[in-house]
């Protein structure tokens, strides 16, 4: 079959775009490095010609709520237009598990986005999975104020390969509506999370734990950021990741 991988750059859909081609997959990648602006839709016309599944996996990095809507949503409206018009059969997106329990910042837009696929007329496929383990890496690196911190919070973190392979299995069978969460294989504390992503990277600096303000550290804090009973799981825990990086 032929997919398409919209934001197949970036750390996800590279995953993606990889899983795709090593099952014998035709795969195509929209970013814009390959000349397609998802925002404006400049270069999708023709692009998706002959495409069996459209897998969005694209990403803003932001906490503002108006940037992520205005992201999500304008990139998720011109790729079911584009899809309409080239006939496309499939669209999956990639969002998060517990979204609705901090419906602003960056969630604000993936929230946004299942709106539009779900009340769309090109058959879908929403996963919705818990944050990968590059997110202590990420949240280490975000610096507040100067410095570097450990949020707290409570999540399952799972693998982003696993991820990329699921995404690829519910792209080769039909529309499944909303799939059935995939979270990691264990409860983890992401401020422990974030001192031990520190330490295997040689930073020996301080790194206070703190709580994020507002309905995203709400969540975290509470565990409505968790996937619920039923919920599939990975394989790869947060130390085997850990133990993988090249600096570890």
């Amino acid at each position: 079959m032929r997919l398409a991988i919209a934001g197949g750059t970036g750390m996800t859909g590279e995953h993606v775009a990889a899983v795709g081609r090593e099952r014998g997959h035709g795969v195509t990648v929209l970013s814009r490095r390959t000349g397609v602006e998802l925002l404006s839709g400049a270069g999708l016309a023709g692009a998706l010609d002959g495409v069996d599944a459209v897998i969005d996996v694209t990403n803003v990095v932001t906490a503002k709520p108006d940037v992520s809507v205005m992201f999500f949503a304008g990139a998720t409206k011109n790729l079911l237009a584009a899809e309409r018009a080239a006939g496309v059969p499939h669209h999956l997106a990639l969002t998060i598990v517990g979204a609705e329990a901090a419906p602003d910042g960056y969630y604000a837009g993936k929230l946004a986005q299942e709106r539009l696929v779900a009340g769309g007329d090109i058959p879908w496929t929403i996963l919705r999975t818990t944050q990968f383990h590059e997110y202590a890496a990420m949240t280490f690196h975000r610096v507040h104020a100067g410095a570097h911190v450990a949020p707290s919070g409570r999540v399952q973190p799972v693998a982003v390969r696993e991820v990329a392979a699921h995404l690829v299995d519910l792209a080769e069978g039909d529309p499944a509506g909303r799939a059935t969460d995939l979270g990691g294989p264990r409860e983890e504390s992401l401020a422990d999370m974030v001192r031990r992503y520190a330490h295997a990277i040689g930073y020996r600096g301080p790194l206070p734990i703190v709580n994020t303000p507002g309905a995203l550290g709400r969540a975290f804090r509470s565990g409505a950021l968790l996937p619920r009973a039923g919920a599939l799981r990975g394989t790869q825990t947060f130390t085997e990741w850990l133990d993988a990086l090249p600096d570890a």
